[in-house]
């Protein structure tokens, strides 16, 4: 099997998480992990370090965050310090360009005094310098170069400094776990924890969902990634690793925009809560502004919800482009109800690991939410959604967005808005450039993932909100189930249980027969797949 990623660090990466998970699954991995690197990389040559020993000794590293990482690192963003040592030690160097010129204007910018000249050339005394940078500013030549290491770059939060090892280390008091170091690092040495173990161990407790049922909640980033098969036979892959059910996180985002815009019509202002590493970064760094972020949950705990209201033995296990989410599960509004978080990155080595190829696999049906849920995977996708439950619910209230795509315009934004002088009234904030599609555990990251995102969002079988949640009856649930088990006690065998019909009749086939239900105690009786049942707001049962 071939895969594809962006980096040969991705690769690396999924090569570890793919040996960990079989021996999890196999339950050798505690005997074994060990033999990990030297099964990755066999031979005596090296191909990536100085040495083969000093590559295994990193991979041994990587065995060890696939495997949880440091207990005692509250975060979920870890620096290999054996790892980080390529990058140029020194950030303010002098080129070949310098010309010795007269002006000295380096020398004079230069607050520590970390500049002399030497045969008439500028040369920098790195004990003294601070890296301010200030003397690459004024040199007339451009002679003095600033190299910013890949990671400090990519952190637009400032959580990233060189220690006195010159290694990267991480301020989690800044940082927002983004996971943009991680992937930005062009030699792997920022890792994201992994809780595929966790997952792993709670679908092999589970014992083929008699002791609980597991649900799988997919992010709808996922229409832009597994490139080589279709979003239906991923589906079925996923439930192939022993998952009972898979449900569509953006039918949770349809929940939040229904809940989100009566908010904001009622306060008249209001930020996004859906993005963790941005509601991370306005508690953090704008504490002022925390009180306008929506107090409903993100898609991923309120579907969650929704699922362990409907099943309270159930265990939910979310999986998406999201290094955050790993954050956001630990806090005390969401951890009731998501059991574990893993990426695409960890889906993608935990079906291979068990050597299940969803190109060859049949699609299952995912039809869960609207196509305004869905397109909450790309930046603008939650202003829509907004807009659009605003509308059904007939509010009368005009939305004015400040998209921001990135931190970097989220900044710029809370700026604006702490100080008057933004003219939106909802912030939708998204970390990552591009939204959820460009988030740091994709598998591949490209201009066409908006395109993807949209053209699944069309393929929704419900195109409004109200309409998604009628038909899951989302403000009815528990009755119309407490109604159910009366049922079932009725003389006779159920042998089909067709539930939360709205609307027109309907034909059993198309909603049944599919698999895609979420909701436990559900029978299909293929000699009724074409019965047709009239909408009564009730189950309808069918008895032998």
């Amino acid at each position: 099997m071939n895969r594809t990623f962006d980096t040969d660090v991705q690769l690396l990466k999924y090569k570890v998480l793919k040996a960990v998970s079989k021996r999890a699954f196999d339950g050798t991995l505690q005997d074994s992990y060990y033999e990990i690197p030297k099964e990755i990389i066999p031979g005596k040559q090296a191909t990536m370090r100085c040495c083969v020993y000093k590559e295994r000794a990193i991979l041994g590293e990587r065995v060890h965050m696939a495997m949880g990482g440091n207990p005692d690192n509250p975060n979920v963003i870890e620096v290999i310090d054996i790892a980080c040592d390529e990058c140029p030690v020194h950030r303010i160097s002098v080129s070949e360009s310098c010309r010795g010129c007269l002006a000295h204007r380096c020398q004079n910018a230069c607050p520590r005094g970390a500049i002399s000249f030497v045969d008439r050339r500028a040369t920098i005394d790195h004990t003294k310098c601070v890296s301010c940078g200030r003397c690459a500013q004024v040199c007339p030549y451009g002679a003095i170069q600033e190299q910013v290491r890949p990671c400090e770059r990519s952190c637009k939060v400032g959580a990233i400094a060189m220690n006195q090892d010159q290694t990267a280390e991480i301020n989690n008091d800044k940082c927002i776990s983004c996971g943009s170091c991680v992937y930005q690092c062009p030699f792997g040495a920022i890792v994201d924890k992994s809780f595929i173990l966790d997952a792993i161990q709670i679908l092999k407790e589970s014992d083929q969902n008699q002791k609980y049922k597991v649900y799988a909640v997919i992010a709808p980033a996922i229409s832009s990634q597994f490139s080589y098969a279709k979003i239906g036979q991923v589906v079925t892959g996923i439930k192939k690793l022993g998952f009972h059910g898979v449900v569509e996180a953006a039918l949770g985002a349809d929940m939040t925009s229904y809940a989100e815009s009566a908010e904001l019509a009622e306060k008249g202002f209001l930020t996004s809560s859906c993005c963790p590493a941005f509601v991370t970064y306005v508690e953090k760094f704008f504490p002022k502004m925390a009180e306008h972020i929506s107090h409903n949950l993100s898609p991923m705990a309120q579907i969650s919800k929704y699922i362990k209201e409907t099943d309270p033995t159930g265990k939910v296990i979310f999986i998406g482009p999201c290094t955050a989410k790993k954050m956001e599960v630990k806090k005390e509004t969401v951890a009731p109800y998501v059991d574990c978080v893993l990426t695409f990155e960890e889906l993608q080595a935990l079906l291979d690991s068990q050597d299940i190829a969803p190109e060859n696999l049949e699609e299952s049906l995912l039809d869960n939410a609207s196509y305004y849920g869905r397109i909450f995977a790309r930046s603008g996708g939650l202003s829509a959604a907004v807009e659009e439950a605003l509308k059904e619910q007939n509010i009368d209230f005009t939305v004015k967005p400040e998209i921001c795509d990135g931190i970097e315009q989220c900044k710029v934004a809370l700026l604006k808005a702490g100080r008057g002088l933004l003219q939106a009234n909802f912030i939708e904030g998204m970390a990552c450039i591009g939204g959820c599609i460009g988030g740091a555990a994709c598998l591949t990251h490209g201009p066409k993932d908006k395109s993807e995102v949209d053209k699944y969002g069309k393929l929704a079988f419900e195109k409004g909100i109200l309409d998604a949640l009628t038909a899951t009856n989302f403000r009815n649930r528990n009755k119309i189930l407490s109604d159910c088990v009366e049922r079932l006690q009725s003389p006779g065998r159920p042998v089909c249980f067709a539930a939360f019909f709205q609307g027109e009749n309907v034909t059993i086939s198309l909603r049944l027969a599919c698999g895609g239900c979420i909701f436990p105690g559900i029978w299909y009786n293929k000699e009724s797949e074409d019965a047709d049942v009239p909408c009564t707001g009730v189950p309808v049962l069918f008895y032998e």
